[in-house]
């Protein structure tokens, strides 16, 4: 069989959810890998369970990849060429079908084929009609999602001889876009993320929203790639525009347009917590680009500032093991001078998923005592039992220090994942 990246997480997901009833809604970026998963990882995986290759149907509705020659996005096509290919109802079938969201009034299709006991259903899907809190409602509670996000660094290495701190550096630089395998000099790769962005990413936004202010939103993308691990708000946001892109756009309008960005699985943001009055900042945020090669070749490769790529890889990476991700802030009182000092100390990430909760700090370099205890003070001062962890860039191997909080190399984390998980 062919040799390629397995992306075994996901593969465990679907296989997991397979026959469980629901339509599963594998949602994500464009050309982060969704199809492949499909058509490729998975499919292989059911063949080799002994699922009938004919009984696999797999529909993708990609402007760029559309067989023109009968034209599916059309309902009234997609349902007659589903009931030639579901000929038996003895049989089982799996139906993959590829950015769904072309097909006007897909969701009729699609949870009447599953209702079908005999039909298995995957849908992919890359904008806003498949947001969490979107999917429950288009298949009548029968949805269960799965997002896929690009290449992880443990996933990138997979099959490759060079050095990790040498693969870190590529990855760290290009990215984890599944595209850039096969391209070979950095001028390939830049020139195929820089594309993304304008033929796919950008007009994709565009052209769905309708957006009137396309120099807005193009200032927006900029600054979002200058910020990332930064603390922002709308109006913030606005002012920077204004002042470093000179254009001219209302906080109204970049909260807009931040969701439509969101809503494309370009960025993600983080919510700002306040852990000890347990409660959220409201429209405080840090946003993270969904690729950091991407976020790279927008600026040029300018801004390279190895402690906010770190960070943004380090929130992707928990993103990717399922983590929902808060940036928190201890509030502390004390005394200076003679007066009573408010002082705001942060938690880079606050990863729980229900059962684990981890507070984690991203530290790039511990080169004194000073800045040691600068990084573990917020730390110190959270006052429940969940475990605290320092990811360092130096390569480490995991231990505990004499507080009880574990630190550990960014490569073993990446790697490995979190020690005892």
């Amino acid at each position: 069989m062919e040799h390629y990246i397995k992306r075994e997480t996901y593969l465990q997901k679907l296989i997991n959810r397979r026959g469980n009833g629901e339509v599963k809604v594998i949602t994500g970026p464009r050309r982060c890998g969704k199809s492949w998963l499909l058509s490729r990882i998975y499919t292989d995986w059911l063949v080799e369970q002994g699922v009938k290759k004919d009984n696999i149907i797999l529909i993708t509705f990609d402007a760029d990849d559309l067989d023109n020659t009968l034209d599916l996005t059309k309902p009234e096509n997609l349902k007659a060429y589903l009931r030639e290919r579901l000929a038996s109802d003895e049989e089982e079938y799996y139906v993959f079908l590829d950015e769904i969201q072309e097909v006007d009034g897909f969701e009729r299709i699609v949870n009447g084929l599953n209702k079908k006991d005999n039909v298995d259903v995957y849908i992919t899907g890359s904008n806003s009609k498949f947001l969490s809190s979107d999917i429950n409602t288009l298949f009548r509670g029968r949805g269960d999602e799965v997002q896929v996000l690009p290449l992880s660094f443990k996933e990138f290495c997979t099959g490759k001889t060079e050095s990790t701190a040498d693969l870190w550096k590529e990855y760290y630089t290009f990215g984890g876009m599944p595209g850039l395998i096969g391209k070979k000099t950095a001028e390939q790769k830049t020139a195929y993320l820089q594309r993304l962005w304008k033929k796919t990413y950008i007009a994709d936004v565009v052209e769905r929203r309708n957006i009137k202010n396309l120099q807005a939103l193009e200032a927006l993308v900029d600054t979002l790639c200058s910020a990332i691990g930064s603390l922002n708000n709308p109006n913030k946001i606005a002012n920077t525009i204004a002042s470093v892109q000179k254009v001219k756009v209302d906080p109204e309008t970049v909260f807009a347009y931040i969701g439509h960005l969101e809503d494309s699985y370009l960025f993600d943001g983080a919510k700002r917590y306040n852990i000890k009055g347990r409660k959220y900042f409201e429209s405080i945020k840090k946003y993270y680009a969904t690729d950091i090669g991407l976020r790279n070749a927008r600026l040029n490769f300018r801004q390279q500032e190895i402690t906010h790529i770190m960070e943004n890889v380090i929130y992707n990476e928990l993103r990717i093991n399922g983590f929902s991700v808060d940036v928190g802030v201890i509030e502390q009182r004390e005394m200076s001078d003679g007066k009573m000092q408010y002082k705001q100390l942060e938690v880079d990430f606050i990863a729980t998923n229900g059962q684990e909760k981890y507070y984690i700090q991203s530290a790039y370099a511990l080169p004194d005592e000073a800045k040691r205890q600068q990084e573990l003070a917020s730390l110190k001062r959270i006052e429940d039992s969940f475990k605290k962890i320092i990811i360092v860039a130096d390569d480490i191997a995991p231990y505990i220090d004499e507080n009880g909080f574990l630190f550990m190399g960014l490569f073993h984390f990446l790697l490995n994942g979190i020690p005892g998980r």
